[in-house]
């Protein structure tokens, strides 16, 4: 299969050393355009990956059967925009990214011309060290359609199956989204807060209660939410206590004065929150508190959700 995958990060690298694996047609496609990318993973399926792959090639991209998307939220319109006239109207994209409301900023077009879009969401632990990615915990990718036409797409999950498993596919992608964004409406904000590793929010069991039982209406009123107040919770610290390692992404956002996925957490549940007609206190102070840590650095992007 012809694949390109947008984003070459920690994440994006470890999609492409899988891929190329299987015996894939993979490339990489970077921000700053250059013809090769090496790809240095210390671990797939236990055997180190160390290769150099092409990138940036428009006559590959032309030709492309599957986009992986493996940016940061507020990345994500821009650049899909960007190669849209490039790609066949038949090669379907999938958004593996942080928080949610990047579909309402691409454009939707009606059957039969409509092209497939699937989200993506993924426990795989990796990040970079130096020139390596480190494959530091073994997870699963859940992917479905997030739109009519991705609903034939189905496939593709015994595809990325056998080159990083685990993957399940779900024809409700929505209600796994959801849950995803509740650890981050949570962990993230909450460890810059308090200026911690995931594992230290534990300390804070009433902070955590009050964003997750703000989340939970909001999840409850868009009819997303399978189960009780107390399961949600529960997930949460589930998530926090695997995770008590890890510095969250935000915390490190901030910490190296980088633009976070706020706009795409918190924000998006505070949208949605607004639709429903509910308030949301304590998310909102979150907020407005990470707006103004990174209001403290002025060379950031500008980008704004639409």
């Amino acid at each position: 299969m012809k694949i390109t995958v947008l984003g070459c990060g920690s994440i994006g690298k470890l999609w492409i050393a899988a891929l190329t694996l299987q015996s894939h047609e993979v490339q990489g496609w970077l921000r700053v355009p250059q013809s090769f990318l090496e790809v240095n993973v210390d671990s797939i399926k236990g055997h180190a990956f160390n290769q150099r792959i092409f990138a940036n090639q428009k006559e590959v991209l032309k030709e492309c059967e599957l986009l992986i998307v493996c940016l940061k939220s507020w990345q994500v319109s821009d650049a899909v925009n960007n190669l849209l006239p490039h790609l066949s109207a038949q090669c379907p994209i999938l958004l593996i990214h942080n928080g949610m409301g990047t579909i309402d900023e691409l454009p939707v077009s009606e059957p039969p011309t409509a092209r497939a879009i699937l989200q993506g969401v993924i426990t795989h632990g990796a990040y970079q060290q130096g020139q390596d990615v480190i494959h530091s915990a073994e997870g699963i990718t859940h992917i479905g359609p997030l739109n009519f036409a991705a609903r034939q797409y189905s496939f593709l999950a015994e595809i990325l199956h056998h080159a990083l498993p685990d993957v399940a596919w779900h024809n409700d992608i929505h209600t796994i989204s959801w849950l995803k964004l509740a650890v981050n409406c949570v962990i993230n904000p909450l460890t810059v807060f308090y200026q911690c590793r995931n594992g230290d929010l534990l300390r804070y069991p009433e902070h955590i209660q009050t964003v997750c039982d703000e989340v939970y209406q909001v999840m409850e009123r868009e009819g997303v939410i399978p189960t009780s107040k107390m399961h949600l919770h529960g997930y949460i610290i589930d998530t926090i206590e695997q995770t008590a390692n890890n510095y969250s992404s935000m915390y490190q956002d901030i910490k190296y004065q980088r633009h976070t996925e706020i706009d795409y957490i918190t924000g998006y549940l505070l949208r949605r929150a607004s639709e429903q007609g509910l308030v949301l206190p304590e998310n909102n102070r979150l907020f407005q508190f990470i707006k103004q840590k990174e209001g403290n650095y002025d060379h950031i992007s500008t980008h704004l959700p639409s």
